[in-house]
C-alpha cells in the first residue's frame, strides 16, 4: 500500500500501457487534471469515501463502490473532507467494453454483496501484480481481469434489481445443493421472509422455489449432457432429495423425462 504525498494540479498524458496500484490516503489528498487525461481510470473503495468532481459536477465513491473515470474528461478527485480513502486504482488505455457502459463521465456503482466485491478486489490486485512482475503474457491477463471488472460493471449498470433480490440469487447460486429455507434467506439479506417473498416474486416473475427448481435442473441437466452422470446422480448432485421431484420439475422445464434427455444426448 502507498501512502504518496499530497498532489496539486498533475497533468498526465497517456502511458499507453496498464498500471495501477493500493492507496490509502487522509483528507489532504487532492489530485487535478483541468486537461483530463487519455487514459481511462478504474477505483474500487475498501474503506472510507472519496470524490470526483467534472463538469458535469461531483460523485463520491465510498466502501463498496466502483467507479470508472472516462478519458479526455476535466477532474478533480480526492479524499473527502474529515475521512480517509483505501482504494485501489488503474489506469488503462481503454478497451471495447467500455462501449457497454453509460455515457457518464464518472460513472459509480455499488457492488451488491461480498462475493461481487471479492471478485472485483482480485480481479484488481492481479492487474496490479501482473503489471508489476511484466513477465510474459502480462498485458493480455490484465486486459483479461479488467474486461471482467467493466462486464461486471456493465452488469450492474444494465439490470436494476433491487440488491436485495441480487444478493438472493447469489446466494440460491451458492446453494443449489443445500436445503434452503425462506427465513434463512431472510435473516441473512436482513428483512422478513414475507417481504423477501414478496419482492423477489416482483422483481424476477418468479417464486424464490421455483427460481432454484430451474437452476437445479438447468444444472443437472448440463451434468448430464456433459459429464455422463446418470439422471439419479445428477438429481443428487444438484440437491434434490426426491428423484420423483426432480423428474416432475425436469419434465416442466424440457418436456421429456431426465432419462429420456440424457438417451437424446447420447445418441443425437
Amino acid at each position: 500500500m502507498r501512502t504518496p504525498a499530497d498532489r496539486h494540479a498533475i497533468s498526465l498524458e497517456s502511458t499507453g500501457t496498464i498500471f495501477g496500484d493500493h492507496f490509502e490516503q487522509d483528507d489532504s489528498y487532492r489530485l487535478r487534471r483541468p486537461n483530463g487525461m487519455q487514459d481511462w481510470l478504474l477505483v474500487y473503495t475498501l474503506e472510507g469515501e472519496g470524490y470526483f468532481r467534472t463538469p458535469a459536477g461531483e460523485k463520491r465513491c465510498g466502501s463498496g463502490q466502483l467507479g470508472l473515470l472516462r478519458a479526455n474528461i476535466a477532474h478533480e478527485y480526492g479524499t473527502v473532507q474529515g475521512t480517509h480513502w483505501n482504494f485501489l486504482w488503474i489506469h488503462y488505455p481503454g478497451l471495447p467494453e467500455n462501449g457497454m457502459l453509460p455515457n457518464e463521465e464518472f460513472l459509480v456503482e455499488t457492488l451488491p454483496d461480498e462475493r461481487v466485491r471479492g471478485r472485483v478486489e482480485l480481479a484488481f490486485r492481479n492487474v496490479l501484480q501482473d503489471s508489476l512482475d511484466r513477465l510474459e503474457l502480462w498485458e493480455a491477463l490484465s486486459e483479461n481481469a479488467l474486461r471482467e471488472i467493466l462486464l461486471l460493471l456493465a452488469q450492474r449498470t444494465n439490470k436494476r434489481l433491487d440488491p436485495r433480490v441480487e444478493q438472493t440469487l447469489g446466494l440460491l447460486s451458492r446453494s443449489l445443493k443445500e436445503d434452503v429455507k425462506i427465513d434463512a434467506l431472510s435473516r441473512e439479506i436482513g428483512i422478513s421472509g414475507s417481504r423477501l417473498a414478496h419482492l423477489f416474486k416482483q422483481q424476477t416473475g418468479s417464486t424464490i422455489l421455483e427460481h432454484l427448481n430451474r437452476m437445479r435442473v438447468r444444472h443437472a441437466a448440463l451434468l448430464m449432457s456433459h459429464s455422463g452422470r446418470t439422471a439419479n446422480e445428477a438429481a443428487h448432485d444438484v440437491g434434490f432429495n426426491s428423484y420423483n421431484h426432480f423428474a416432475d420439475q425436469f419434465r416442466k422445464q424440457f418436456g421429456v423425462s431426465p432419462r429420456q434427455y440424457r438417451q437424446a444426448c447420447r445418441h443425437p
